[in-house]
């Protein structure tokens, strides 16, 4: 009796026939179509006697499961090795943990495993699939918000930037609030909070922060923290609790993470273009409240709807509006430049060497001197830049006028095309050498006056053949005064029969008592 030859077969091949319905399809169809005879199924196919056997008499795999664990004995002695590395590991910093292969170099090492690299792995994955943390499922008080920072690329002005984000969540209504800032700061932070409260209508009772240094100056223990003076005014101002999450545990406030991926995958895709941060936070603000009309799953009404049963625990909007800012001192140097956040900005050259007070928002960053406001200019939020007001060196120049073509705070300066005229007439017609101071006497006079006002007055006195600093302050202050309007009578009928007495200078003789 001839015995049918026993090839060996491979568990991939076993557990891919059990595992691709094309192939047990395929395999059915052309040995019950008799297009192939089992003994060429098993050769074509790489599959056991048995295995074809089962695949005839079912539809579809019933599904390959192994009876018990199949046995690993290289790697069993040294899983109790493997496993106190990655337990170790929770404690390292993340980007310095144990990959699959440094365990697997490791055990060739130092215990002299000669197997494979693929049980190693194996083991890995199997050890962080049982240890990877169960979360216990919460419920959201009315009236508790969460917050935290992501960031996004957008094109700025032409340029891909990276902006931080910041979120606001209610996670009772599963309200969103989101703005984008040019970096996560103090500034941004303060100023992120105000424009939530506003867009919700109220504080929030409580809110759930991480261990951001901008909020938390030195953690003291698991739930105790010293806090920085600025997050303190913001929240001796609105009145709310904070609620720090455990280091290394941002499940703690989980709700927000996942609205801000949500925010960033379904506001910020494409890459959105724009000219400035504004043109993108008022359509995102938008699409804030667009989403209240959503319907949550499990909840019986929009978000709109909870939102507003939920405002009436939220705490009111103080009356005084905050003063979302940064305060630090500073110096100005000998070239004027007060230095902040790395780059430099201008103050009149009278306050060289005088200690100022830098007074930061998003937007503009003020100096002050002695409680003066002395400076203001737009923030930057580039690296080494400087930042100059022409102006703050003209009293300067008219003591040093031969550095006027020089002088690097006016090298952009665009001015109308009058003052120029202007100088080079007054440089022309004056053979003592005074016109560029004189022509500086006339720029001062914007220490007072805008751009506008003063070129009116220039082309005016251009016109009439004066060109020194003082007739055009004349010319200024003239221009400046409002014309006297006269009183109509029109819509005023009865007025036109009221008859007043001319007065009599001497009846006010009676007024005089002699003492």
């Amino acid at each position: 009796m001839m015995g049918f030859p026993i090839r060996k077969v491979t568990n991939a091949a076993r557990e891919r026939v059990y595992t691709d319905m094309e192939m047990w399809t395929e395999v059915r169809r052309r040995v019950l179509n008799k297009e192939l005879s089992k003994r060429a199924a098993c050769k074509e196919y790489s599959i056991h006697w048995d295995t074809l056997t089962r695949i005839l008499e079912h539809v579809e795999p019933p599904g390959y499961q192994q009876a018990e664990p199949r046995p690993k004995p290289k790697i069993g002695p040294l899983l109790p090795i493997i496993h106190k590395i990655l337990e170790d590991d929770r404690q390292a910093p993340r980007k310095q943990r144990h990959t699959a292969k440094r365990i697997f170099d490791r055990l060739a090492v130092e215990h002299q495993f000669d197997g494979g690299y693929t049980i190693v792995k194996d083991a890995v994955r199997a050890w962080k699939q049982q240890s990877k943390e169960v979360f216990l499922p919460l419920s959201h008080p009315m009236g508790e918000a969460q917050v935290d920072f992501g960031f996004a690329q957008i094109d700025l002005d032409g340029l891909r930037e990276k902006v931080a984000l910041f979120v606001m969540t209610l996670p009772y209504s599963d309200a969103l609030f989101i703005q984008a800032f040019p970096r996560e700061c103090t500034e941004s932070f303060q100023e992120g909070h105000r424009r939530a409260f506003e867009f919700f209508g109220g504080v929030p009772r409580r809110i759930s922060y991480d261990n951001s240094k901008i909020a938390v100056a030195k953690i003291l223990g698991a739930r105790k923290r010293k806090i920085t003076s600025e997050f303190l005014r913001l929240q001796s101002h609105y009145l709310f609790e904070h609620h720090f999450c455990l280091v290394r545990r941002p499940n703690e406030k989980g709700h927000v993470e996942h609205l801000l991926d949500f925010a960033r995958n379904n506001y910020l895709v494409p890459v959105p273009k724009v000219d400035s941060l504004a043109e993108l936070n008022e359509p995102l603000v938008q699409r804030c409240r667009a989403d209240l009309d959503r319907q949550l799953r499990g909840k019986s009404g929009t978000k709109a709807e909870l939102l507003v049963e939920e405002s009436f625990r939220l705490l009111p909007l103080p009356k005084q509006a905050f003063d979302a800012r940064r305060v630090t001192p500073a110096v100005a140097n000998s070239l004027s430049l007060v230095r902040f956040d790395t780059n430099s900005y201008s103050v009149p050259t009278k306050y060289a060497y005088r200690e100022i007070t830098v007074v930061a928002t998003v937007d503009e960053v003020r100096l002050v001197f002695d409680d003066r406001l002395v400076a203001r200019h737009p923030r930057h939020w580039g690296r080494e830049q400087y930042i100059f007001n022409p102006i703050h060196y003209l009293a300067l120049l008219e003591k040093k006028p031969g550095g006027l073509d020089h002088a690097r705070p006016l090298e952009d300066w665009d001015l109308p095309k009058c003052f120029d005229i202007m100088r080079r007439r007054l440089e022309r017609e004056d053979l003592d050498g005074l016109g560029t101071r004189e022509f500086i006497r006339v720029l001062r006079l914007l220490e007072h006056a805008t751009v506008e006002q003063l070129a009116g007055a220039v082309e005016y006195a251009l016109g009439i053949g004066i060109m020194d600093a003082d007739s055009i302050c004349v010319i200024l202050e003239y221009r400046r005064e409002a014309p006297v309007a006269l009183f109509s009578l029109e819509g005023r009928p009865h007025l036109k029969t009221v008859h007043v007495e001319s007065t009599d200078v001497a009846a006010y003789q009676s007024l005089l008592v002699e003492v």
